[in-house]
């Protein structure tokens, strides 16, 4: 059975950066896309970014505005989302995602992290 672990969520003051990692265990991640979507407080969860199984495709929400960037590193199972000039808009519960290719809809995704909490204070 996969699963996914995100860490690195905080708290972190407007214009603060952090940098998320998602680490797989019970299958490799090599052969498939990784998503990162956030969901805030009364909202539902949406698309931030995804990356192609070798990591040479990215895409990202049109919100972001070239602020995050998403890498992996499938030598450690891993992928990364790399948060700059975060905003009190960002706040949010990040996750991520894995399916066989990149995808921008939540429930296209099969297997899901339990998730990390970002905050960004004014």
């Amino acid at each position: 059975q996969v699963r996914l672990v995100e860490t690195g969520g905080g708290l972190v003051h407007t214009g603060g950066s952090l940098r998320l990692s998602c680490a797989a265990s019970g299958r490799p991640i090599s052969s498939f896309a990784m998503g990162w979507f956030r969901q805030a407080p009364g909202k539902e969860r949406e698309f931030v970014a995804a990356i192609s199984w070798s990591g040479d495709t990215t895409h990202y929400a049109d919100y972001l505005k070239g602020r995050f960037t998403c890498s992996r590193d499938n030598a450690k199972n891993t992928v990364y989302l790399q948060m700059n000039s975060l905003k009190p808009d960002d706040t949010a519960v990040y996750y991520c995602a894995m399916r066989t290719t990149m995808s921008t809809t939540p429930a296209s995704y099969t297997f899901w992290g339990q998730g990390t909490q970002v905050t960004v204070s004014s």
